[in-house]
């Protein structure tokens, strides 16, 4: 699912991901960027804070704000690629950087059922359609 929704992405988008822990985040984004067309190894940014990864034609940036309790400097740089055309920006504990965050973003929610079972809920303004076309 998430490949399909990478092979959609133009740039210029943001992503939040809202899960608890173990609930799918990092394996969200490893769909993202291999629907991008990127062969980068996706890994958690849990303790790097974030992570890009190249394609042909875009950058994605991961950025994880669990562990930190004062964004600081990451706030402008989140700031600053979130602005970027060529760039899909996911976020992952996004509550801490809410103010930066765009309101026309894609959040999705992802709910653990079970071990190998998730129910994703995704909320998304008009200008977000392509994204989903069979909902259209």
């Amino acid at each position: 699912m998430a490949a399909a929704l990478g092979q959609r992405l133009r740039g210029g988008e943001v992503i939040e991901l809202i899960s608890d822990l173990g609930g799918g985040k990092t394996t969200f984004v490893r769909g993202l960027a291999r629907g991008l067309g990127s062969s980068d190894a996706v890994s958690s940014p849990s303790f790097t804070l974030s992570n890009v990864y190249k394609t042909e034609q875009l950058q994605l940036h991961h950025f994880d704000f669990y562990r930190l309790h004062e964004v600081g400097i990451m706030r402008d740089e989140l700031a600053e690629v979130v602005q970027d055309p060529q760039a899909v920006t996911v976020v992952e504990w996004g509550d801490i950087v809410a103010d930066v965050l765009p309101e026309q973003r894609l959040s999705v929610k992802i709910k653990v059922l079970d071990e190998d079972k998730r129910q994703f809920t995704f909320a998304y303004p008009e200008n977000l359609n392509y994204l989903f076309p069979d909902n259209t």
